[in-house]
């Protein structure tokens, strides 16, 4: 038998009343009993919409009109918000959006986590454009209209958007769409390169240009003088991540700085690094006041990447032992802390998703702990957490919902307290909620 397909949209539009918002951000109302998420669409609104998908349990769609609009609702500052699907929320007034986040987070721990914060902290916020240091832009020649889009999908459908500039991007790429398209029309190999994967340092921004087939020396020429005459550094990627090179300059680098701790970390155009700059200057120094460190604890720094928490933690520890999955990672952290005469910091390669107990920084006690997993959280390892004896953990989180898990855990299993959490907006005009949760035995 084959697939069964999908049911066709109805094609008329609905009227409805927005009841509440979703986590990604959507417009939440019910048509005859199921639930419905309404793309544009804010709590309170009365609106038209149109179905865009139909699912076995929930419904989904975009507002077509706003027939009663939200006291929330502002004019989206770029353009192109009704058809790309890079942001999703820049008809909600930016201080509202982490407002929404903040209740997000809130209603996760209660009902997710079964856990209630003590203090709720003030929310934390940073510059609402131009903060995006790190993306991946999709590149697609159009031979019916001999052009190049280079951006992110549209909002609905598997199509790129055409749009000639990207106000949450950095302005060093995001402005500049337009002369990604212009040098891309005048290559040879404009059908096979898929994307160009963008990194901004605070001296320098870097691209890399993802290509299906070799390129010729004229195409490398271009991309050459690109690079000098917009200040960027070039890279290539013929196959897997390995095979990323720079071609120019001759001595690429990128870094970004911790003032307040003199530390300097050095990354890879590839590499995992925070994209907000301003959030993570006030995030990471946040992060270190609430491990309440003397200079005598101990540190376990879990999923610590470059060692964007190590080396400020290490400055005011007696000892941290950083953990990451990623070894190229690691080997840069390790270096990252040589360079900058941090010499109380130990590293490990380790999938924190495996099982831990066996490991060597396992067997250890620690003092305080932090730990920045992805999405998925940390259920594993934080399974093992009553054996390390840690008097308080701090934990950085980008999804309310695994935070809740893990928190469950900690406070229901565990016997820590959920001494505070609070959200950071790390990513301004997107569904994506940061935060930041001390747990305290």
């Amino acid at each position: 038998m084959g697939k069964r397909r999908a049911p066709r949209p109805p094609q008329e539009p609905v009227e409805a009343v927005i009841e509440s918002m979703s986590l990604e951000g959507k417009g939440v109302t019910h048509i005859d009993g199921k639930a419905v998420f309404v793309g544009g669409a804010l709590p309170g609104e009365k609106v038209m919409f149109k179905y865009t998908s139909i699912n076995r349990k929930f419904d989904e769609a975009y507002v077509s009109e706003v027939l009663e609009a939200s006291d929330d609702r502002v004019e989206p500052g770029c353009p192109h918000f009704q058809i790309c699907g890079g942001c999703s929320m820049q008809h909600m007034a930016v201080e509202n959006q982490i407002h929404h986040k903040q209740k997000a987070m809130l209603d996760a721990l209660t009902h997710i986590g079964k856990v209630t914060p003590q203090t709720v902290f003030e929310p934390m916020t940073g510059e609402p454009w131009g903060y995006r240091r790190k993306a991946r832009l999709g590149v697609r020649h159009v031979r019916k209209k001999n052009k190049v889009l280079v951006g992110f999908r549209e909002r609905s459908g598997g199509f790129l958007a055409d749009i000639d500039a990207c106000k949450v991007l950095h302005p060093s790429v995001g402005e500049k769409l337009i002369d990604f398209q212009t040098l891309i029309i005048q290559m040879e190999a404009k059908e096979s390169i898929p994307q160009i994967e963008v990194a901004v340092g605070d001296e320098a921004t870097a691209l890399v240009f993802r290509h299906l087939e070799p390129l010729c020396d004229g195409d490398q020429q271009l991309l050459v003088e690109f690079g000098q005459s917009h200040d960027f550094q070039i890279y290539l990627q013929p196959k897997g991540p390995t095979t990323v090179h720079c071609i120019w300059p001759e001595n690429p680098g990128l870094f970004y700085e911790h003032p307040e701790f003199d530390t300097k970390v050095a990354f890879g155009p590839q590499d995992f690094f925070q994209v907000n700059s301003s959030i993570n200057r006030k995030m990471v120094p946040r992060a270190v006041e609430l491990l309440e460190l003397d200079g005598s604890q101990k540190v376990l720094d879990l999923f610590c990447g470059l060692g964007n928490f190590t080396l400020p933690i290490a400055k005011n520890a007696a000892e941290v032992v950083g953990v990451e999955g990623d070894n190229v990672m690691v080997q840069r952290a390790k270096q990252t802390a040589l360079d900058n005469g941090v010499g109380n910091t130990s590293y490990f390669a380790f999938d924190l998703t495996a099982e831990v107990q066996d490991e060597p920084w396992m067997k250890q006690k620690y003092d305080r702990i932090l730990l920045d997993p992805p999405r998925s959280g940390a259920k594993e390892v934080i399974e093992k957490f009553s054996k390390l004896d840690a008097s308080r953990i701090v934990y950085v989180s980008c999804h309310p919902g695994t935070l809740a898990r893990d928190a469950d855990e900690l406070v229901n299993k565990q016997g820590y307290r959920l001494v505070g959490a609070g959200v950071m907006d790390m990513f301004p005009h997107t569904a994506h909620v940061e935060s930041i949760a001390v747990f305290e035995r």
